[in-house]
């Protein structure tokens, strides 16, 4: 018995007549060419969007940093320094703020300070909306500049950084933010999608309606993953190079997340940290903020001493919420910290300044009062020893008292020379030559007191100093080690380059050595421990360091010694502290 066929027609290409697929080719190169260029539109405005937020994304980070300046009383070059190492990022062109008259006030490239940027937009509108505004600059040395601008304003009362440097009969209220993104990458991205895009649609129109369908597919998938891949690898290089401590802490406890700066602030290596539990792991002060926020409070913001399991104590300012879905179910909890350890340092060095600021006025008010009266006692002392020069007692007593005046006016010039401002006469030279200059100046009592001198001074790049007043710095330190030695003693001086931008000199004794409770206060004025001492010594040698801007540290140890290490800038600008030990 034979299987009766079915006698369906099975479908086929072939019964549809050439016409169709002519007409349909036809109508497809339109509807293709419109979605190509309407996908390429789409590239270029997304692109502009991503550049638009990362630029408005970039002044608030700055306007952060230039709101926290303001809480220190920061002044016009500090914030200017912020500027700059905010542009060194990638992909950065520059950072410019301007008043609304266009003069420019801060810039990445300090030496277009003063002059006038953006005079062809309208400066007054701009300075008085936060509104974001965008536009294309062309760039004869490369790829254009992605401009995004806007008004500048940190804080809600009037930021008055640079109000020294605005003519108010001139110049408008208000500041504008310019920032400058390379678009070099973007535009070569751009073009490569654009030439992808157009083949693709070439390719899939000949092969017809079929290829229609697979391109309208493919294109999507594609569009969707290069939207999910850039997304990612945004938030994944966000992340990694924020400069501040980032942990994610799933609802099981364990670290999801945890990136670079937090793996340097809390000592603790980034593979060990991730996937593993988080009460295994973190320091116990972050553990007590993720208790809290177990407990029901959702957001946390605090400044704590956090101990380390390496035991060193860090200063944190920590910030912390759970994370929610819109249902409220809880995804975890988001910690936020940095090291603030630098910010206390400069708050401690903040009061100190203020503080010598206001001895030093007193000082010079006071010896002013002082050297008067004493001249006169001078006069009469010189008068009384000219009329009995025939009695010896009384000549004595005379030259006795002409010799405490005098020693009196001495100190009484070291008061008035630490009260006024350090005025420099900078010239270039060998700082290396100075220091063996001052060391044949003691070599004498060196030789009485049988001192043995070691030096290890390397060749150093000339530099520009003050040299009167840097041979006072040396003499007074040489002096004040060979003080602390008796016979027998070894005075060991170094000089070597640190870097590119740091010269380090290293004053090192086998003296007595400086007590715990005074290395504190040694750069304290009037502080001393040496019964003929002044106590201003040391005050004005930090002083005169401080205005060539370098710095000097103090290391001693009781019965052993005490090094004095000196860091003086070797560059032209004295005020990078790029590189500083």
């Amino acid at each position: 018995m034979k299987v009766k066929q079915s006698m369906k027609p099975r479908w086929s290409w072939a019964f549809i007549p050439p016409w169709i697929i002519i007409g349909a080719v036809i109508l497809l190169i339109p509807l293709f060419a419109v979605m190509t260029m309407q996908s390429l539109n789409r590239q270029k405005t997304e692109t502009t969007r991503l550049l638009l937020e990362k630029g408005e994304a970039l002044i608030r980070s700055f306007e952060a940093g230039a709101r926290t300046g303001a809480g220190l009383r920061w002044d016009a070059w500090q914030l200017q320094k912020l500027l700059i190492e905010t542009a060194q990022q990638p992909g950065i062109d520059y950072f410019i703020i301007t008043d609304a008259a266009g003069t420019i006030l801060a810039d990445s490239d300090p030496y277009r300070i003063g002059d006038f940027y953006g005079t062809d937009l309208d400066l007054k509108g701009l300075a008085t909306t936060k509104t974001i505004q965008w536009r294309q600059v062309a760039n004869t040395d490369g790829a254009d500049t992605f401009e995004v601008y806007r008004r500048f304003a940190p804080t809600p009362e009037p930021f008055t950084v640079w109000e020294v440097r605005k003519n108010h009969a001139a110049s408008p209220p208000g500041f504008v933010i310019f920032v400058g993104m390379d678009m070099g990458p973007i535009l070569a991205a751009r073009k490569a999608d654009e030439e992808h895009t157009i083949w693709m649609a070439v390719v899939l129109i000949g092969v017809g309606l079929s290829g229609v369908i697979s391109l309208l597919l493919a294109q999507g998938y594609k569009t969707t993953r290069q939207s999910l891949s850039r997304v990612q690898a945004f938030s994944d290089h966000l992340m990694e190079n924020m400069p501040m401590g980032l942990v994610v802490i799933n609802p099981h406890g364990k670290i999801i997340a945890f990136n670079k700066t937090s793996s340097a602030i809390l000592a603790i290596p980034v593979n060990e940290a991730r996937e593993r539990a988080a009460a295994a792991i973190l320091p116990p002060a972050c553990l007590e903020i993720i208790g809290s926020l177990a407990k029901g409070q959702e957001f946390i913001a605090e400044e704590m001493e956090c101990p380390l399991r390496n035991g060193r104590t860090v200063p944190l300012e920590i910030i912390a919420s759970r994370l929610q879905d819109p249902q409220g179910e809880i995804l975890g909890v988001v910690i936020l910290f940095r090291d603030i350890s630098d910010l206390q340092a400069l708050k401690v060095e903040i009061a100190r300044t203020q503080h010598l600021a206001a001895l030093g006025s007193l000082a010079a008010g006071v010896a002013h009062e002082i050297r008067n009266p004493l001249s006169s006692i001078k006069g009469f002392a010189t008068y009384f020893k000219e009329r009995y020069r025939e009695i010896p007692a009384d000549l004595e007593t005379a030259e006795i008292m002409i010799g405490e005046v005098e020693r009196l006016n001495r100190v009484i010039g070291q008061l008035l020379e630490f009260a006024r401002p350090t005025t420099l006469h900078l010239g270039k030279g060998s700082i290396v030559a100075l220091v063996e200059e001052v060391l044949k100046i003691i070599a004498g009592e060196m030789g009485e007191k049988e001192i043995i001198l070691r030096t290890e001074m390397t060749a150093l790049p000339d530099i520009s100093f003050d040299k009167d007043k840097m041979k006072q710095v040396f003499l007074n330190l040489f002096l004040n080690a060979l003080g602390a030695m008796d016979k027998g003693g070894v005075l060991t001086v170094k000089a070597e380059p640190v870097n590119e931008q740091w010269l380090r000199i290293e004053i090192i004794d086998t003296g007595t050595g400086i007590a715990k409770e005074d290395l504190g206060r040694i750069f304290d004025p009037y502080f001393t421990t040496k019964p003929s001492g002044t106590g201003l010594g040391m005050a004005i040698v930090q002083k005169i360091l401080t205005a060539h801007h370098g710095e000097i540290k103090l290391e001693s140890e009781p019965g052993k010694g005490t090094r004095a290490t000196i860091l003086l800038p070797s560059g032209t600008d004295k005020r990078n502290e790029e590189g500083k030990p």
